[in-house]
């Protein structure tokens, strides 16, 4: 009879660690799944700047050309919204909302389509991408997403905290990780789209980014 019990106790266990893998699996997949295409391309204007390739400096000419996508595409009741506000004269937009895992979903996100075609060099020689944000001390992730994806779950991802004063954070593109099954580093030429990130648990997101610039 003790065999029974604990033989089927150990099946729910062991069926309730599928159940989890597979809905954090769903989360990640479908927060990077989203295709970049019909998204604004913001390389096609001169933004080389400084020896930097600034990508936004957030302001009301500019904020259009971002995207807000929630875990509700799928079924998920994550809720949230992009403001474009201003701190002493600097434009930046601000994702807020509510991440919630319930019903496989798991987050929202800010994002945007990316061309390096009108850049001076194509994307060549560039090392990694800055971001100035500021938050409530909660982790947020960086995705990008390149031409060369394989399926809708592959894409690259870095993690930052986001505190309560503003901080510029740079990562070097081999500090990413690449999701998914193919393990290839990042090449900056195949860059499809980028996106600011709230995911994988649940809690309040509450996050601003005033700027987003890549470095040679």
């Amino acid at each position: 009879m003790w065999r029974g019990c604990i033989a089927r106790r150990n099946t729910n266990l062991e069926l309730g660690r599928e159940k989890n893998q597979v809905k954090q699996l769903m989360i990640l997949i479908l927060a990077g799944c989203f295709s970049s295409k019909g998204l604004p391309d913001v390389a096609n204007e001169d933004w080389e700047r400084d020896g930097q390739l600034v990508i936004d400096d957030f302001n009301q000419d500019t904020i259009g050309r971002w995207q807000f996508v929630s875990d509700q595409v799928m079924g998920g009741v994550s809720d949230g919204k992009v403001t474009l506000e201003q701190d002493e004269g600097m434009y930046y937009a601000r994702l807020t909302g509510n991440v919630s895992t319930k019903n496989y979903g798991g987050f929202i996100q800010l994002r945007t389509g990316i061309s390096f075609a009108n850049s001076e060099q194509g994307g060549k020689n560039l090392q990694g991408v800055r971001i100035n944000v500021r938050g409530n001390g909660e982790t947020y992730n960086f995705h990008i997403v390149t031409n060369d994806r394989a399926y809708y779950g592959d894409f690259y991802s870095a993690t930052f905290q986001a505190d309560s004063e503003w901080k510029m954070i740079e990562f070097p593109f081999n500090t990413f990780e690449r999701k998914g099954y193919n393990t290839s580093k990042l090449d900056a030429k195949n860059i499809r789209s980028i996106a600011i990130v709230a995911y994988g648990r649940d809690f309040i997101s509450d996050v601003s980014v005033s700027t987003i610039e890549f470095f040679y």
